[in-house]
C-alpha cells in the first residue's frame, strides 16, 4: 500500500514559502466557486503566480475515465483517476428532496475485508489525498452544471464509497472541513459511515478537530462472533466497547441531529431471521444509537451472498419497530451500473472501460 499524495495546500506552501495565509483562503475559495474553470480565471492572484500553478499544480486533483448512469436517470457513476493514475469511484444519487446526494470514496480499496462487499476484494491500495475526497464533490458539481436540465443542488456527502474513512481520519477530516468552509453544506448533512474502527472512534470524542457531522456504523450483526464472519476485523470485545462508546459520545458530540445510527446489511439465511432481530433489539437498548438502517443486499459478482426477500425484511423491520425503535430502510439505487451499497470495484482496461 502507498500513501496517500500530498495535497494542494502544502504544494503551494513549499512553492510559495512567503505567501501570506489569506491567499491560501482565496485560492481555496476559487477552487469552489463555479465561474472559475481553471487557474486563468483566480484574477485574485497575480498573472506571474497563476503561470507557475497552471504549470506545477492540476486544478483539479481527479480526472473523470468514465461515467455511467443508471436506466431511471436517478444515479450516476464515475471512475476517476488521481494523482497518480490510480482509479477510484464515485456516486452521485438523486434524494427524496429532488437534489443530491455524493457517496465519497476515502481510500482505493479497502482493507476491511467485508464478506459481502465488492470493494473489499481489492484489497487497499493507498488512502485518498484530502483533495482527491474533496474534489469529487467538485467533479459533481461541474457534471451537474453541464446539464442544466437537472436539479442543481448537492444537499448531502455521505462516506460510503470505497474504503474506510476511518482508516485515513486526518484527509477525510481535512476535506470535510473544505466542505464546510467553501459550500453550503451543513455538518448534519455529512455522514461518516465507518465498520467502527474503535480506536479512532475512541479519539474523536477528545479531537477538537473532529467535525460536528453525523456518524453511522455498519453493525450488521449484534454478537461479536457472527460479527466477524462477515465483517472479519473485528475486534474482540467489539460490541461492548461499541455500546460504551455510544454513550460517551453522546454526552460529548450527542444531540437531536447528531445521533448514532447502525447500518445493517441483511443477507440471506446469515443475519436476516426473526431471532436475529431480536438480539439486535437487545444490542441496540445497550447502546444510545437511535436508529438502525437496514439494507437489503446488493448482489456482487463471485459472492455466494443472496438478498433477503422483501416479506422477510418486513419481519425483521417489525420485530425492532414493536420494540420501540426507528428503523428506515436504504432504498437501492444504481444497481444496473454496480454503484449500489457494497458494489464498487473497478477494473479497467486502458481504452477507459469497465471490465469488472
Amino acid at each position: 500500500m502507498t500513501e496517500a499524495p500530498s495535497n494542494r495546500h502544502d504544494y503551494f506552501l513549499k512553492r510559495f514559502p512567503k505567501e501570506p495565509a489569506f491567499r491560501l483562503k482565496q485560492i481555496e475559495k476559487a477552487y469552489f466557486t463555479e465561474s472559475m474553470t481553471g487557474w486563468e480565471s483566480v484574477t485574485t492572484l497575480g498573472k506571474e503566480m497563476r503561470e507557475i500553478l497552471e504549470k506545477e499544480i492540476p486544478w483539479m486533483s481527479c480526472t473523470p475515465v468514465t461515467t455511467l448512469s443508471s436506466k431511471t436517470g436517478d444515479t450516476h457513476k464515475v471512475v476517476l483517476s488521481g494523482m497518480d493514475n490510480q482509479y477510484f469511484e464515485s456516486v452521485l444519487m438523486r434524494n427524496k428532496r429532488d437534489q443530491w446526494t455524493i457517496c465519497v470514496s476515502s481510500q482505493i480499496g479497502c482493507a476491511m475485508g467485508c464478506t459481502f462487499c465488492a470493494t473489499g476484494t481489492m484489497g487497499l491500495k493507498r488512502s485518498l489525498s484530502s483533495d482527491e475526497i474533496a474534489d469529487q464533490y467538485r467533479f459533481w458539481k461541474q457534471f451537474l452544471s453541464e446539464r442544466p436540465e437537472l436539479p442543481q443542488r448537492i444537499s448531502n456527502v455521505v462516506f460510503m464509497g470505497m474504503g474506510e474513512p476511518l482508516v485515513n481520519v486526518e484527509n477525510v477530516k481535512k476535506a470535510i472541513h473544505t466542505w464546510l468552509d467553501y459550500t453550503d453544506l451543513g455538518p448534519t448533512k455529512i455522514t461518516v459511515s465507518t465498520v467502527g474502527v474503535l480506536p479512532v472512534l475512541e479519539g474523536i470524542l477528545t479531537d477538537p478537530d473532529w467535525p460536528p457531522v453525523r456518524i453511522a456504523i455498519s453493525l450488521h450483526s449484534p454478537e461479536e462472533e457472527s460479527r466477524r464472519k462477515i465483517v472479519p476485523t473485528t475486534a474482540p470485545k467489539f460490541h461492548e466497547r461499541l455500546a460504551k462508546w455510544t454513550h460517551e459520545y453522546q454526552l460529548v458530540h450527542g444531540n437531536r441531529r447528531h445521533h448514532v445510527t447502525f447500518e445493517y446489511t441483511l443477507i440471506a439465511g446469515v443475519n436476516d431471521n426473526e431471532d436475529e432481530a431480536k438480539r439486535l433489539v437487545k444490542f441496540v437498548k445497550t447502546t444510545s444509537a437511535v436508529k438502525v438502517n437496514v439494507i437489503p443486499l446488493n448482489l456482487v459478482a463471485g459472492k455466494a451472498f443472496t438478498a433477503s426477500p422483501q416479506a422477510g425484511i418486513e419481519i425483521f423491520k417489525n420485530v425492532l419497530l414493536k420494540a420501540g425503535i426507528d428503523v428506515t430502510q436504504r432504498k437501492t439505487m444504481g444497481s444496473d451500473i454496480a454503484a449500489a451499497c457494497g458494489q464498487l470495484a473497478l477494473s479497467i482496461k486502458s481504452e477507459g472501460k469497465i471490465v469488472g
